[in-house]
């Protein structure tokens, strides 16, 4: 359950985890992340744009 507030959603805060050993493990063996940065961004733009709608909903009435 979400509390108020809360952007992400257990599943994206699960994605964006993995994503980050990803990228950590990447650097390690000197590869690039960049692909996989801008992943974890866009899940985190694409829950705020969600969370704004919801907020913007919820002011209306």
């Amino acid at each position: 359950m979400a509390l108020p507030g809360d952007v992400l959603t257990a599943r994206e805060v699960a994605k964006i985890v993995a994503i980050g050993i990803r990228i950590e493990r990447r650097r390690a063996y000197g590869k690039p992340t960049k692909a996989l940065e801008n992943q974890a961004d866009r899940i985190r733009e694409e829950a705020e744009e969600r969370e704004k709608q919801r907020a913007k909903g919820r002011k209306k009435k």
